[in-house]
């Protein structure tokens, strides 16, 4: 009898052991889901808040619509060269890699993305997104090298990367209902962007 009571209370402690043990994790695995999450929204968050970035990835959307023959492919090169290139980017940051001059290239972008809306300049698929690509990769460095180190760096890119593709759906959007419409409309978009690029290039002189 002895026995099996000591056997009896040897698998209830194992049992509520085992709940705990699982409990616990459980625990920390809805902590680091929550973390991601959070993360995630931060990273999503930051191209919406940063007005350089903002006016950078809309102006993309705007230019790949304003200077496209056809709707496809055509609206998609420079998206999405952007897109690849700011992940690129950021990837190389969070390895501690850093270059030259990522603020001066991040205020060039803008100037030069503005006057692209501006002229509605046309340039084959390929090359509008390498265009747009080398001023992304500055605009990736820059937040990834900032995250280096932080062990929640992928969700805050992920975040970053699906703002960015939404700002440029954004632009392209608007960009294609502004074709046919007032020509002045657009341009003062494009003026207004590169203007701004030209006083952030100012500030850093």
């Amino acid at each position: 009898m002895k026995t099996r009571t000591k056997s009896a209370l040897f698998l209830i402690a194992a049992g509520a052991i085992s709940t705990l043990a699982r409990a616990h994790i459980n625990h920390e695995t809805g902590e680091a889901a929550h973390s991601h999450a959070s993360a995630f929204v931060a990273g999503f968050m930051h191209p919406l808040t940063g007005l350089d970035h903002l006016a950078a990835m809309v102006a993309v959307g705007l230019w790949s619509a304003l200077a496209a023959r056809r709707a496809w492919p055509d609206l998609l090169w420079a998206p999405l060269g952007f897109a690849a290139m700011l992940l690129a980017g950021a990837l190389l940051g969070l390895q501690g890699i850093q270059l030259p001059a990522v603020e001066p290239m991040i205020a060039a972008s803008l100037l030069v993305l503005g006057l692209l809306v501006l002229t509605r300049w046309r340039v084959p698929g390929i090359a509008a997104a390498a265009l747009v690509g080398v001023f992304a990769v500055f605009h990736g460095l820059a937040h990834g090298y900032e995250l280096a180190g932080d062990a929640n760096a992928l969700p805050v890119v992920a975040g970053m990367l699906a703002a960015t593709l939404l700002l440029h759906a954004s632009g392209v959007a608007a960009g294609w209902a502004l074709r046919h419409a007032n020509v002045w409309l657009p341009r003062a978009a494009g003026a207004a962007v590169a203007v701004f690029g030209i006083t952030l290039l100012a500030q850093l002189a």
